[in-house]
């Protein structure tokens, strides 16, 4: 859906920052950003509920660790895959 916002510069920068460091468009970092807050303000709910309900792929914690072609012939080898 298109819409036209006016965003604070801080606002902005940090959907930016989102936006460039998970590969995603501008639009979805705020959304993003807006589905954390409105989570944070849920009594029971969490930043990761909102999260994980994202587009079709249940989204999962970002980790240290970068998963190579290696790790999966590896783990596909002990699957017997």
């Amino acid at each position: 859906m298109r819409t036209t916002i006016n965003l604070a510069e801080d606002a902005l920068i940090a959907a930016r920052n989102i936006a460039q460091r998970e590969r995603i468009s501008l639009g979805e970092a705020v959304s993003e950003l807006i589905r954390r807050g409105s989570a944070a303000g849920e009594p029971g709910a969490s930043a990761s509920q909102a999260l994980a309900l994202r587009g079709r792929f249940a989204l999962l914690p970002a980790r240290d660790e970068i998963v190579t072609p290696q790790h999966v012939r590896e783990l596909m080898d002990r699957e017997d895959l």
